[in-house]
Formats: C-alpha cells, structure tokens, sequence
C-alpha cells in the first residue's frame, strides 16, 4: 500500500512530506501517526511507520526523540538504542531519515553531487538555537557543500494561524530576531513567520531553500496539528513525518499530489 504524501521537485532523490493520511489509527490520531511518543497505540505507530518505509523503498526508517535542540546525529546505520536531537545526516543509501512535527518545521536536505542527506526538526527554538546551522555543518563534516546542497521545508503552521502574542515577540526581539518575521494578525496581536524564518537561516548558510507551501493548521484533514488540537481543548495530538533516503540511482522525485 502506498502512502498519500508530498515530494517536491527540488529533492531528486526519493522523499516525502507525510501527514495523517493513509494509516491504521484512530481517534485523533487518525489515520497516519508516525509519533511512537505519543499515546496513541504502539502497534498502530507501528503499523504506520511500515508503511511509510515501504512507500519509500527504504530498508529502514529512523526517527529521534526530539527535543528543540541544536543536536546533530551523523549516522551510517539505523541506531541501536534510542538517540536524542533534533537532526540525521547519513551517506548510507536505503536508510530513510526523518523528522517529526505538528506544527514545527521538517526540513529536508540533499546534496545529490556529494550523495549527503540530512533532515531536521526547526520549530521556533531550535531554529533560534541553531538547528539549520548544525545539520548544514554536520553534512558538511561528511563532505556536502552548502552551494551544491538544497532543502526544503515542509508542511508547518503558516503565519496567519501562529499568534504569539506582544510578550513573546519583545523576547524575541531583544534576542535580536528580525521585526520583519512579524505582523499584525486580524485581531491586531502580532503573528510569527515561522517557514520564512527558517528559509532566512538556510540562505544564511548558504543553502538554497523551499517550503511546501502548506499549513499543518489550517488543513485538518491532511496534518496533525498541535496547535489546532489545544486550541480545541485536546492534549493529545498525532505527529506528521518528512523523511528522505539515497538510493543508488539517485532517483528522481515522485510528482506533487
């Protein structure tokens, strides 16, 4: 069975931007949750992630505990124990890498001419702590260059559904972040630029960069969202998955739905 899922032309090696379609869980989490920390049921996390990894043709699909840091695993197997961080970067072909969200930012990377991939999880903290510029340094270490390396940013909240608050944008603003990554919402309280915040860093190291186009909120069929969850007085919510993998062929990318 394959999939529903995203790819985007920029990647041409096998990827996708998978959200909560096409799995076997129920409830709120239905129907792909690739999140094995939620509490959701293990066997259908299970379930869902097999899916996944035979949609991409991978031998394996690997995933971290995530925890909004700058933490970078350069890996050339599927680990043998549970690893922290916020970012995989492997030149190992049929080891499918991954990040998780619901609502922050999976971003993918490929450098097809050093045969380098990378993924990482860049919500509001790790991309002001450093996430972008730690994966693009550790494909780096693996000898990617940034010139020759693209990445694109998947599904995550747009602007028009992050309000943040006066409060939270000083903080951020003293912390030296650019006011051009606010504006006022409709109901004149300031909005954050998530996806055009994360673009600023990657082009900032170098790297040219792409977002979907797509909002994790506003598309309650498609995505997970933790946002759109609270903000309906649930705690629990599903976790979308954006995963990339070399093959020999370097193949080119499935077509966008």
């Amino acid at each position: 069975m394959t999939v529903p899922h995203l790819t985007h032309p920029s990647l041409p090696v096998p990827h996708g931007f998978f959200g909560r379609e096409g799995g076997v869980s129920e409830g709120i989490y239905a129907t792909l949750n690739a999140g094995r920390n939620s509490k959701d049921d293990p066997a259908h996390v299970l379930e869902n992630r097999e899916r996944i990894r035979k949609t991409l043709g991978a031998d394996h699909l690997v995933s971290l505990s995530q925890i909004h840091s700058d933490i970078v695993h350069i890996i050339n197997a599927p680990p043998t124990e549970p690893l922290q961080g916020d970012g995989f970067v492997t030149a190992t072909p049929g080891l499918a890498i991954s990040a998780l969200s619901a609502d922050c930012g999976p971003v993918l990377f490929v450098d097809a001419k050093a045969g380098i991939i990378a993924a990482c999880h860049a919500g509001w903290r790790g991309a002001v702590g450093g996430i972008i510029e730690s994966t693009v340094a550790a494909t780096c270490e693996l000898g990617a260059s940034p010139s020759d390396t693209t990445a694109v940013l998947g599904p995550t909240i747009s602007q028009l559904n992050y309000e943040v608050g006066e409060a939270w944008k000083a903080e951020r603003l003293d912390e030296g972040m650019d006011a051009r990554f606010f504006a006022d919402g409709p109901s004149g309280t300031p909005h954050f630029d998530l996806p055009a915040f994360i673009l600023s860093r990657l082009e900032a190291c170098g790297v040219f960069g792409a977002w979907t186009g797509d909002c994790t909120y506003a598309e309650p069929e498609r995505y997970h969202s933790y946002r759109r969850n609270t903000h309906s007085g649930e705690t629990r919510y599903g976790r979308n998955i954006s995963a990339i993998m070399l093959s020999p062929s370097l193949a080119a990318p499935m077509p966008r739905r």
